[in-house]
């Protein structure tokens, strides 16, 4: 089981990887400027995992004008 499948049919449109990693990555700036160095650790692994699993190992197409939209 994988914390985050970058596989699954919902991470299709490519709006939606780019929205989860955004948010991942203003999470980690809000933590680092609020100084809690451990939870900005943990989200800015999540973020590098969000762009490993969205943008360099992602195999899917982008259906842009698939249902989703």
């Amino acid at each position: 089981m994988k914390i985050l499948d970058g596989q699954h049919p919902f991470f299709r449109p490519l709006w939606r990887r780019v929205v989860v990693t955004a948010i991942c990555g203003a999470w980690t700036i809000v933590e680092l400027v609020s100084g809690n160095t451990f939870w900005a650790g943990v989200f800015g692994v999540m973020t590098a995992l969000c762009v490993w699993e969205f943008f360099v190992a992602f195999k899917g197409d982008d259906v842009d004008g698939g249902p989703d939209k």
